[in-house]
This record gives C-alpha cells, structure tokens and sequence, in this order.
C-alpha cells in the first residue's frame, strides 16, 4: 500500500509539473501534451481504485488514515483534471475566435450588393424601375448640392472674419 501511495503521489507531482508546461507548448505539441496528461491522470485513477481497496483491508487502526491520504489524493487529481478541462475548454475558444476572425478577414464587402439588394427591395415594394432611377439622380443631385452648400458656407465665414476683424 505505502508503495503503491508513493508511487501514485510522485504521478501526481509530475502531472503537475506537465500542466505547467502545458501553458508554454507550441500549438503543434499541446495536443500531445494533453494526451500524456490525460494518460497519465487515468492511470493515477487506476492506482486511487486500487488503493481504496488496499486502504479498507488496512488494520482498523491504521485505516482511517490511509483512506484520508487517498481522499487527498482523489481530491489533488480531481483538481488536475478540472484544470486540464479548463485549458482545453479555453484553447477551443481560442481557436474558434481565431477561425471567426480569419472568416472576417478573407470576407470582402462591396457597396455593389449593397446597391443591388436595396434595388431588389424596392421592386418587392412596387417602385418600379423609373421611380428607382429618379430616386438615383436625385440622390445625386443632392450631393453637388450639398458640396455647393458647403463651399458657400466656407466663403461667407471667410468674408465675415475679414470683414468684422
């Protein structure tokens, strides 16, 4: 039993130590890193089943305290395989983030579809073809007037300024 107990606390202190390297691998080994993580948390699972059977053919007076070492134990790699869990968990929204964003990025937008969509709506809507090119040269038109507009503005400040100071 003391051996088998050693055996699997040194398991524990090296899954451990390969979580914290876990942070620092490159995204080619972390799935290999993960893999012998998990490997080795499953085989310290084994090691705790048959340790909760060694530790209740304990003498009585020796048992109690062999099962609370073995508790402590589930309870360290339960928490080894929370984190484990949790790393993975973020790395896959990591990498969605990083898919959704390339996504964006290769999407190109056009004012053209744009354009087409809304002429598109509008003959849904009953304005016919002429209504919509009115509506076009209007819009247009609206914009020569609004550079004039602008200028005049620009002319009249600059005539008051010369003027009044």
């Amino acid at each position: 039993m003391e051996g088998l107990y050693h055996q699997t606390n040194k398991q524990v202190h090296e899954v451990q130590s390969y979580m914290g390297r876990l942070e620092t691998s490159d995204k080619e080994s972390v799935h290999l890193v993960e893999n012998e993580i998990q490997a080795r948390i499953d085989n310290i699972f084994s090691n705790l089943e048959r340790l909760e059977i060694l530790s209740s053919k304990e003498p009585p007076n020796k048992r109690q305290n062999a099962k609370l070492r073995v508790d402590q134990l589930k309870y360290d790699v339960q928490h080894l395989q929370t984190a484990l869990r949790n790393f993975q968990h973020r790395r896959y929204i990591r990498e969605q983030q990083e898919r959704q964003r390339e996504e964006l990025l290769a999407r190109t937008f056009t004012t053209n579809g744009t354009h087409k969509k809304i002429l598109d709506v509008a003959n849904m809507l009953g304005l016919s073809n002429t209504v919509m090119r009115l509506i076009e040269k209007r819009a247009f038109q609206d914009k020569y007037f609004m550079i004039g507009g602008m200028i005049l503005t620009c002319v009249i400040m600059f005539v008051v300024v010369q003027y009044l100071t």
